[in-house]
């Protein structure tokens, strides 16, 4: 039996090497796609957790993740049900002065062209993190505005998120209509657009 295109893409996705010169700890594409998938993450790009384990969010900000979208791990690692495609799919590498660096700039040119129209069946897309909420709502779109603003984004099938990094717990002290307001419409928006 032959693969589906979806298959294709994600294979050939694994096995990319466009920026290997630029990354500190060399290749490791991570995505997540399956055939049937409802939900689309973009997310930034992988920390070293998820390119020493080769899975995506197996950290605590996929705790936080979770617990935003009320989905358990069973749920959230099913490729028919969950899509994740990152902004940049390996680890960029470290700033000088702390946190990761910025998605490599050639992936998601490169790849989100070729997988996004094989997500046939996505119903929702996250936008997770001012990287990814730039690359889809353009490069002057500001975090807050985009989250607070989400509503205006749910008739496009998008949903704008701050970066579930351990950051934001000041960000969302700071900012207390993301968890009075926001994170039961994305639950609400979660939960249907994977029933």
């Amino acid at each position: 039996m032959s693969d589906t295109p979806l298959e294709q893409a994600a294979r050939a996705a694994r096995a990319c090497t466009l920026c290997a010169a630029a990354l500190p700890l060399g290749p490791r594409p991570i995505l997540q796609i399956g055939d049937g998938a409802r939900l689309l993450i973009t997310s930034q790009a992988p920390g070293t957790k998820a390119h020493l384990s080769g899975t995506p969010f197996l950290d605590p900000s996929g705790e936080r993740l979770r617990g935003w979208l009320g989905l358990g791990v069973d749920a959230f690692y099913d490729t028919t049900k969950v899509a994740i495609l990152p902004c940049g799919m390996c680890y960029p590498g470290r700033l000088p002065r702390g946190g990761d660096a910025p998605p490599r700039p050639e992936c998601a040119p490169a790849w989100h062209p070729r997988i996004m129209p094989l997500l046939k069946d996505v119903r929702l897309r996250l936008l997770v993190g001012g990287y990814a909420i730039r690359l889809v709502l353009g490069p002057r779109m500001g975090l807050e505005t985009a989250v607070r603003g989400f509503a205006g984004h749910m008739a496009e099938g998008l949903f704008p998120l701050p970066h579930p990094s351990w950051r934001t717990i000041g960000w969302a002290q700071r900012n207390p209509w993301f968890e009075a307001e926001v994170l039961p419409a994305l639950r609400l928006a979660v939960a249907r657009a994977l029933a």
